[in-house]
């Protein structure tokens, strides 16, 4: 079965119907019904932080989809701990010429282990990493 990691950027994509990329985000919806997903806690923190200074309805329908996205069966959601970020902190300093976030060399490092070579996002920083991007 094909995997493909999740990223905050489609998550916040799909969340605000003023984004952007959310005609595409949900148009992969439909067609990743059929495959498996994997992402993590920290993308779901991540993604509510950038939902922090919008408006309540919003922030409702962030939270409504996060626990939505946590409890489908259909994705795993990689919990963080200790040695998960210990390993982020390392990509992120071996790579301190990029702009990747904690939570970017996080995500990087769990779709390696993975064996996951598709991130359902628009952000270039894992295409410099050798990714597809499907945004």
């Amino acid at each position: 079965m094909h995997t493909i990691f999740i990223d905050t950027h489609y998550l916040i994509a799909i969340i605000n119907l003023a984004d952007q990329w959310h005609t595409a985000a949900t148009n992969y919806a439909q067609q990743i019904s059929k495959s498996r997903l994997v992402t993590t806690d920290c993308i779901f923190v991540e993604t509510l932080n950038y939902f922090a200074n919008y408006s309540p309805t919003l922030k409702e329908r962030a939270v409504d989809t996060i626990q939505r996205f946590s409890l489908h069966s259909g994705i795993q959601v990689v919990e963080q701990d200790a040695l998960l970020v210990a390993d982020g902190i390392q990509l992120y300093r071996s790579r301190l010429d990029k702009g990747y976030s904690l939570t970017d060399c996080i995500s990087m490092n769990v779709a390696r282990e993975f064996g996951i070579t598709q991130i359902l996002t628009h952000d270039n920083h894992f295409r410099q990493e050798g990714f597809e991007i499907l945004l």
